[in-house]
């Protein structure tokens, strides 16, 4: 299973120093004007500190928003963060990408599978997390990048999803020795 260990960067230019990496700092700004509510997640430039504001909620009337995405807000809940930085709408409002590198593991469940002749093996996502099925393969199963692209040449490393480029979806393969 992939799962990830801490939030992404966000892949933004910053306007103070032209950096191209955010943190999320985790804390929300809620501003309300009458009636008309807006909300941005903060994030700091990993290199001068400077803060962008990724909007969330902009000129929302109070009342069509619902009262726990309200309350979340206000406790700057790190699930929310979490999953509005995965958010297309976000993403795509916002002109940002996520930077998924050190900020995921591999959890294999164990090595006693490595010396069967055949393994079938299901690789299940917690996040959309895009990553490398090559990568994956040689970190789960113990080999090198190279020997993981000599065993998919070979057909003895097969799927019904491509293994070039990069998936954040579940798919399956197996593994002939």
């Amino acid at each position: 299973m992939i799962v990830p260990t801490c939030l992404p960067l966000v892949r933004r230019r910053c306007h103070a120093c032209a950096a191209e990496r955010f943190r999320a700092s985790g804390r929300f700004r809620v501003n309300a004007n009458h009636k008309l509510i807006d909300a941005w997640l903060l994030a700091l430039c990993t290199a001068c500190g400077e803060t962008a504001k990724l909007t969330i909620l902009e000129r929302m009337k109070v009342r069509s928003i619902r009262r726990a995405l309200l309350d979340r807000l206000h406790d700057n809940d790190p699930g929310l963060t979490a999953q509005l930085l995965q958010d297309p709408v976000v993403q795509r409002r916002n002109r940002f990408a996520l930077d998924w590198d050190n900020a995921w593991r591999l959890d294999t469940g164990g090595s006693d599978h490595l010396d069967r002749e055949v393994i079938d093996v299901l690789v299940r996502f917690a996040a959309r997390i895009p990553v490398r099925p090559v990568r994956l393969i040689a970190d789960g199963c113990g080999l090198s990048r190279a020997e993981v692209e000599r065993l998919i040449t070979a057909g003895k490393l097969v799927s019904a999803v491509r293994l070039s480029g990069k998936l954040s979806g579940d798919f399956t393969f197996t593994l002939k020795r």
